[in-house]
C-alpha cells in the first residue's frame, strides 16, 4: 500500500487558516481535507468534515473520549486517514486543525501510522496584524470560547506560542500592512527554524510536501536541547539569548518571577537552582504568565552508562554548552518583545544568581539555601497535566 501524503495546518487565527487550506486545495490537485470541529467540546462533541475542492463528501459528530479532544482525534481522524491511504485516490490529506490545538500532539498521531502514513509538513496560519495580541492574551482558552475539552486549562498566549515554534512552515494570510514589518520581525525571531510563506504566492502546496521529522521538531522543543532564538534587534523587535554559567538563588529568583514573565511577549529556555543541582527546569512565558516545570536531570548528573540512551540531540546541546566544573548545567533563557528593556532584563536576571561568596561556598551550602520553588514543582511532578 502506498503511504498516504499527510499535511498539517493548524492556528488560532481561523480566517488566515482557512485561506492556507484554500490555497493548498487549488494547488495540490488531488488534495482532501479532513477538519474537526471542537467549538462543541464543552458539550462532549466534536464535528467532523471531510472535503475537497469541490466541497463537502462527509460529515458527522464524534463524542470527545475522556472529555479529551486529541482522544477523540485519534480515535476518529486515524481510521479515516487509513481509508484513505488503503484507496489510494488522494495526493495528499490536509488535516485542518481546529483553532487552539497544538500541532505537534497530532504530529505525534500522525507519525504513529508510518506504515500507512508519511507526515509531509507542518504549518501554522497567522495573520500578521494579529501576531502581537495573540502573544499577550493571557486569557484561558476557555474563556475565548476556545478550549478544546472541558479540562483544557491553557491561555491564547502560550498555545500560539508553541503553535509558531513546532512547524517548518508559518503560513502569513490577511492583507498586508505598515504594521506587518514589526509582526513579522517577532515571528522571524521566535520561529528560527520556519520558513515565512506567503498565501497567494503558490509556494505553500510543495513546502507542505516537501517531507518533516517530527523527532527532529521534537527535539528543537524540548528543553535541553531546543533551538533557541538568537540575539537580535529587527523593527523595534528585541531578543536577548542570556547565559550564565553559575546557578540562580532559589530564593532571588522566586521574587523575581512577576517580573520576568511580564518582561517580554515570549521567553523560553533552560536553568538550573542552586538548591537543586541536578535538576533541569524549562522555563516557557507568554502572555504575562510563567510556566515552570522540571525536566528531568541533567546530563552531568547522569552515570556514564546512561549517556547512550540520550538522544543525539541532547549530547550534543551538552556538548556545546559543558562546564569543566558543571557539565551542562547552565542558564540559557531567551526573552523576545518589542520594546525589550535588554539591558533592565539582564541586570535582574544577574542579581538573580549567586554572588561571588556564594559560589564559592560550594554544592553543600548551596543545597542548604531556602527551597523557594519546592512546592511549586514538586506539585508539578505529581500532576503533569
Amino acid at each position: 500500500m502506498r503511504r498516504l501524503p499527510v499535511a498539517l495546518i493548524g492556528g488560532l487565527c481561523a480566517d488566515a487558516r482557512r485561506a492556507a487550506v484554500r490555497e493548498v486545495l487549488r494547488t495540490v490537485p488531488g488534495t482532501i481535507v479532513l477538519h474537526h470541529d471542537l467549538s462543541g467540546a464543552a458539550h462532549g462533541l466534536a464535528h467532523r468534515t471531510v472535503r475537497d475542492r469541490l466541497g463537502t463528501l462527509d460529515s458527522g459528530d464524534t463524542p470527545l473520549v475522556n472529555d479529551c479532544a486529541c482522544c477523540a482525534l485519534r480515535a476518529d481522524l486515524v481510521p479515516e486517514l487509513l481509508r484513505l491511504a488503503s484507496a489510494g485516490t488522494h495526493r495528499l490529506a490536509v488535516v485542518e486543525l481546529w483553532d487552539s490545538v497544538e500541532p505537534q500532539i497530532m504530529a505525534s498521531v500522525i507519525a504513529a501510522e508510518q506504515q500507512a502514513l508519511r507526515l509531509t509538513g507542518v504549518a501554522t496560519a497567522v495573520d500578521p496584524a494579529l501576531v502581537p495580541a495573540c502573544l499577550s492574551n493571557g486569557d484561558d482558552l476557555t474563556e475565548a470560547g476556545l478550549a478544546a475539552a472541558p479540562t483544557d486549562r491553557r491561555t491564547v498566549a502560550d498555545t500560539f506560542a508553541r503553535q509558531i515554534e513546532y512547524p517548518t512552515v508559518v503560513a502569513l494570510a490577511g492583507g498586508e500592512t505598515e504594521a506587518d514589518g514589526a509582526a513579522l520581525a517577532l515571528l522571524r525571531q521566535l520561529t528560527p527554524a520556519a520558513r515565512l510563506s506567503r498565501v497567494g504566492e503558490g509556494s505553500l502546496g510543495p513546502a507542505l510536501l516537501a517531507g518533516f521529522d517530527p523527532a527532529a521538531a521534537a527535539a528543537r522543543q524540548h528543553p535541553s536541547c531546543a533551538l533557541l532564538p538568537q540575539n537580535a534587534d529587527e523593527h523595534g523587535v528585541t531578543t536577548l539569548a542570556w547565559r550564565a554559567d553559575r546557578p540562580f538563588h532559589p530564593q532571588r529568583l522566586r521574587s523575581a518571577l512577576e517580573d520576568l514573565a511580564r518582561a517580554a511577549a515570549r521567553s523560553r529556555g533552560r536553568f538550573w537552582l542552586a538548591d537543586r543541582p541536578d535538576t533541569l527546569l524549562s522555563w516557557e512565558a507568554a502572555g504575562g504568565a510563567l510556566c515552570v516545570e522540571p525536566a528531568g536531570p541533567w546530563l552531568a548528573a547522569l552515570p556514564d552508562a546512561a549517556w547512550d540512551l540520550v538522544p543525539p540531540e541532547r549530547r550534543l546541546a551538552a556538548s556545546l554548552d559543558w562546564h569543566p566544573r558543571h557539565g551542562d548545567r547552565c542558564q540559557r533563557l531567551v526573552f523576545t518583545s518589542p520594546g525589550l528593556d535588554r539591558q533592565g532584563l539582564a541586570e535582574l536576571l544577574g542579581s538573580c544568581l549567586l554572588t561571588d561568596a556564594e559560589y564559592a561556598a560550594g554544592r553543600t551550602a548551596w543545597e542548604q539555601l531556602p527551597h523557594s520553588f519546592d512546592e511549586f514543582l514538586d506539585r508539578v511532578s505529581r500532576n503533569p497535566s
